[in-house]
């Protein structure tokens, strides 16, 4: 009975922890890419994880790329696309509100979304991983007297140091971040594009797995 007692002790007190952070595996042709998921952006987050696990983005394409910037893939257009498609406009028929805060330094995962809205919304599947270049104080200086923002320390550092892209700060959710696979986002970073920054050979997602 003491056994028993305790067991249930334990089991009411894991459920009562906070739940960590979902990580995501996203294989593609090139190789993998696993991501963590945040659980402070809890829309996209649980939206991601819902597309993932209903297969949503396999066979889709990274359909847009820049190198220095970023990677942009889960447009459910691009699956089978034949060559010279223009891609960048599908998603799954809804969008996400926005759940703005982390910036976009080296290896965050983020939503892309239309411009010109003023609520910032996202699109419910698209997302991109930011590759980005190394940031000076000086241009983050710049980016809170326009943005009217502050950086801590610590994300200076990281600009400073790992690099990104700034400049989509405040007006994009990033829900993620890069934990292993940086070298595989920068191969295909590099990748020969042609129009719209397809790349030339379809950098295919064959699957994103949840763990």
């Amino acid at each position: 009975m003491r056994f028993l007692l305790l067991l249930a002790g334990l089991t009411t007190l894991a459920a009562c922890q906070p739940p960590g952070p979902t990580h995501a595996v996203i294989s593609t042709t090139l190789g993998d890419v696993e991501v963590m998921l945040y659980p402070e952006t809890p829309g996209h987050t649980q939206n991601f994880i819902k597309l993932a696990e209903e297969g949503f983005f396999d066979s889709t394409l990274f359909h847009r790329v820049i190198p220095g910037f970023m990677i942009q893939g889960g447009d459910p257009t691009s699956k089978g696309a034949k060559p010279g498609q223009t891609l960048g406009m599908g998603g799954p028929g809804y969008m996400l509100d926005a759940e703005i805060g982390a910036p976009h330094i080296y290896g965050a995962l983020a939503a892309a979304r239309p411009p010109g809205d003023p609520e910032k919304k996202s699109n419910g599947s698209q997302f991109y991983i930011v590759t980005g270049t190394l940031v000076d104080d000086a241009t983050l200086d710049q980016l809170e007297r326009i943005k009217n923002i502050k950086y801590s320390e610590a994300q200076r550092q990281a600009y400073r140091e790992l690099g990104g892209s700034p400049s989509l700060d405040q007006d994009y959710t990033v829900f993620g971040e890069v934990v292993s696979g940086m070298d595989v986002v920068e191969t295909i970073a590099e990748v020969e594009t042609g129009a719209y920054d397809r790349p030339a050979q379809d950098v295919v997602i064959r699957s994103v797995t949840i763990k």
